[in-house]
């Protein structure tokens, strides 16, 4: 396998550990592969990538996921700077529902995060000029979108950094409810 991946204590939240190849030309490293992740049983299809060009330190994005109408799996790649990366369960249902898994990111240190449908994902940059890649299995769906603010209660996040910046529309997420 050119990655190997290292499960978390949510089912389907997973640390992907990228093997890179290097030569006099640089380094080659294979981003995703579906026969690698089917194999394990995850998410094997991605159809859409999403490119987050954040010039500050302190920049937060999400908590977002879509219902169970337009479910997304996503696979985390940090390009450039460093982020505070968050996947958060909140499937109904779970063994792990509420609970959290957090992790740094940062460009060339080999990893990426898979985060399954149904959990709310989310980063905050630790690093100016932070650059984040990710793939999504399936389209956007605006009627789909729901988030949860970073700061609930309810999940008990402990971020690195209070952040600087944060959209209106992610602060204003009501308190979480399933």
């Amino acid at each position: 396998m050119a990655m190997n991946i290292l499960q978390t204590q949510i089912a389907g939240v997973a640390v992907v550990a990228l093997n890179a190849h290097q030569d006099e030309r640089g380094t080659f490293t294979r981003l995703f592969c579906a026969q690698d992740f089917a194999s394990l049983g995850l998410p094997d299809r991605l159809v859409q990538w999403n490119l987050s060009q954040n010039p500050l330190q302190g920049t937060l994005r999400g908590l977002h996921w879509q219902d169970t109408n337009a479910p997304e799996d996503k696979l985390i790649h940090c390009l450039s700077g460093a982020i505070w990366d968050v996947a958060v369960d909140v499937r109904a249902g779970s063994k792990t529902y509420g609970t959290h898994f957090s992790t740094r990111l940062q460009a060339g240190d080999g990893r990426a995060l898979q985060v399954p449908a149904g959990c709310a994902h989310g980063f905050l940059t630790l690093e100016p000029e932070t650059t984040v890649l990710y793939g999504v299995s399936g389209a956007y769906s605006p009627k789909a979108e729901r988030g949860a603010r970073w700061d609930d209660p309810f999940f008990g996040i402990e971020w690195p950094d209070a952040p600087a910046i944060v959209s209106e529309k992610d602060r204003s997420w009501p308190d979480f409810q399933l």
